[in-house]
Formats: structure tokens, C-alpha cells, sequence
């Protein structure tokens, strides 16, 4: 009986395909949801801002008309406390001649992604740290909120609604930020009549698109879950800034680690968040998840 690759698997020679498998991972979406992005040289930008309206009144012939103050105030990014997300791999110099596919490549795609990830989370759920890293979008100073949720419902959308009409928000560039399990509960809502009308349903004209009461709804799982309450946010992104003073950048050093015949690549970003007009976010909180 003549061996073959089953009998002799050892003798056999594998085929490597030269593609990587990534993993499924969640998209960056703060950036994509469209706040205004200012480019800086790195030292803090001052962004003015007009104070409260004046009160113009009716005035007769000959009265006297009162004066009235304007006041100013500021948005101030990227304080020099803001620090840097940074991050370096080293690998070596054989592993980057014999590897199958283009290490560097796959490496620096890799570390881009977990810096921009490290952005995201910070734009959304960041705490400030004490002035040294951005302040995400659920803890503004100023934002409107809408408490004790509970179990998500229409009604507490339409009281997100109802706040950021009265602040005069731009409807149209107003995007809900939600957790996949928030965004699901809503959908499974069904008419009083109807076991199988629901009653959100999907616009068939638009792919992979979703919306509540017509504004895009980004879904996320950086919105964290705390004993069992979550949040969401309904926010018109065009009264939001984000200084950027370095976008990801990437920088290949093939001769720093030379005395180990290595090689490293270094990807660092910095970035600053913060409401234009706080009035313009609303938080919806005690979302029971």
C-alpha cells in the first residue's frame, strides 16, 4: 500500500495564504458624526462666543434708549494639560523578511485603529481626568438631560425631543448616539393592536440606515453599562469642536532599537473635544439596559 498525505500528513507542505484575518471590530463614530474640526499647531485654541440675547424694547420719538451690555465668553481646546494617545511596537528584523504578509503593514493597521478606538471612547464616555484628556460627549457641563429613564421608550424620546427644540437646535445635523441593545428595545415596540406591527420601522429605500423620528441613529457599545443603567444622547453635532493639533501618525524606526536588530513603529494622535453650546446635547440617562 503506497502512503499518501494522509498517512504521512508530517511529510506534507502547508500553503500559507498571504492575507490576515482581522477581527470583527466596532467602527470609530464620533469623528463621522460630524462636529466641527479645527486644525491647530498645537498650542490652545480659543474658540469666542457671544453671551446672552440684549432686549431691544419700543422707543418713542425723543426717548431715551437704554443701553445695553453684549457679553462674550469662550470655548477654550487642547489646553497644554491635554495629553497624547501614543503606543510603539517592536518587532524583529528576521520576523519582518520571513513573515507572509506585509508586517509593517498589518502592524501599523493595527495600532492606527486601536488609537483611533482610544479617541472614540475618550470623545464619548471620557471623564476629563482632571483637565489632561478630552471630556466625552455624556458628562458636558451644561447638557440637558432627560433622568430615570427606565425601560426605553418613545416617550422619552420625544422628551429628548422636546428639549433640544426649545434650545433652538439645527435639527439637521442631529444624530442619537445608542447602544445596540437601546436602539433594539425601541424597534421591538409593536402597535396595541398588532402583535407583528411594529412600530418603527426600516426605511426600504435606504441600506443599513437607521433613524428615529428622522434623525441617523450611530449605533456604539462605547456608551458603558454601570449597574445595570446605561444612556443615550441626542446631540446636534455641529455645535460640538474638536481641536486637532495631530491626527494618528505614524512613524517607522528601523534604526532606534538597532542594537537588537529591531524595528518599532510609533503611533501617536492628540485631540480635544467640547460643546460649542452645551444646550445643544441632550443626555438621556438611567436607560435600564
Amino acid at each position: 500500500m503506497a502512503i499518501s498525505t494522509t498517512t504521512a500528513a508530517e511529510l506534507t507542505a502547508e500553503q500559507v495564504q498571504s492575507i490576515l484575518v482581522k477581527p470583527l471590530e466596532q467602527q470609530s463614530v464620533f469623528l463621522a458624526a460630524g462636529p466641527r474640526i479645527f486644525d491647530t499647531d498645537g498650542s490652545p485654541v480659543r474658540i469666542p462666543k457671544l453671551g446672552s440675547a440684549t432686549s431691544p424694547d419700543w422707543y418713542g420719538e425723543n426717548e431715551l434708549i437704554a443701553d445695553e451690555d453684549v457679553d462674550f465668553d469662550e470655548v477654550t481646546l487642547l489646553p497644554s494639560t491635554i495629553k497624547s494617545v501614543k503606543t510603539l511596537t517592536r518587532f524583529s528584523n528576521e520576523l519582518a523578511r520571513q513573515s507572509v504578509v506585509s508586517l509593517d503593514a498589518a502592524i501599523k493597521d493595527r495600532l492606527v485603529k486601536d488609537v483611533a478606538d482610544k479617541l472614540d471612547t475618550a470623545f464619548i464616555a471620557g471623564t476629563g481626568d482632571t483637565g489632561t484628556t478630552p471630556t466625552g460627549i455624556l458628562n458636558y457641563a451644561g447638557a440637558q438631560e432627560v433622568d430615570e429613564v427606565g425601560a426605553i421608550g418613545l416617550d422619552a424620546i420625544l422628551d429628548a425631543w422636546g428639549l433640544l427644540l426649545a434650545a433652538n437646535a439645527n435639527i439637521a445635523s442631529t444624530k442619537w448616539l445608542m447602544r445596540p441593545e437601546t436602539f433594539v428595545a425601541l424597534r421591538k415596540i409593536k402597535s396595541g393592536t398588532d402583535s407583528n406591527g411594529y412600530v418603527l420601522t426600516p426605511d426600504p429605500t435606504q441600506d443599513g440606515v437607521f433613524r428615529l423620528f428622522g434623525s441617523q441613529v450611530i449605533i456604539t457599545n462605547r456608551i458603558p453599562v454601570a449597574a445595570d443603567e446605561t444612556s443615550a444622547v441626542l446631540a446636534d453635532f455641529s455645535q460640538i469642536a474638536v481641536a486637532r493639533d495631530q491626527a494618528p501618525t505614524v512613524k517607522i524606526l528601523d534604526q532606534t532599537f538597532g542594537d537588537y536588530d529591531q524595528q518599532a513603529i510609533r503611533v501617536t494622535a492628540r485631540y480635544d473635544a467640547a460643546p460649542l453650546n452645551p444646550e445643544a446635547v441632550v443626555v438621556l440617562k438611567g436607560i435600564t439596559a
